[in-house]
């Protein structure tokens, strides 16, 4: 688990973050729905702490410029962090309810992805 300095800069790197990044590449990655539900998962005040910190750790490498392997890399820009939200999804995914991903299918059809 994430110590509170690391946890407090990956939230604020998830909440500056994540809405720009998911609109650009919504389209171009199957895993949209799923990122989404974690970032709703991840604003719901009755998620615990330790689902918090996995999901928002997650969603920060899938925010950050520079990663393993760079986004702009076709066919395997997004495999790195479709990898690390998997994982994540797998050690917490019970987590995220089914309003979580209605939520994030709701969202996702209602916004302007690129």
């Amino acid at each position: 688990m994430q110590n509170s300095d690391t946890l407090g800069r990956d939230e604020v790197l998830v909440r500056d973050g994540f809405v720009n990044k998911i609109k650009a590449v919504a389209r171009r990655i199957p895993f949209a729905e799923d990122a989404v539900a974690a970032w709703f998962c991840t604003r719901d005040p009755s998620t615990p702490l330790r689902v918090r910190a996995t999901l928002i750790g997650a969603l920060a490498y899938f925010v950050l410029p520079t990663d393993m392997v760079p986004d702009f890399v076709l066919g395997l820009g997004f495999t790195d962090d479709a990898a690390v939200l998997l994982a994540a999804l797998r050690l917490v995914g019970s987590n995220i309810s089914e309003a979580h991903r209605a939520r994030a299918r709701r969202w996702l059809q209602s916004i302007d992805v690129a």
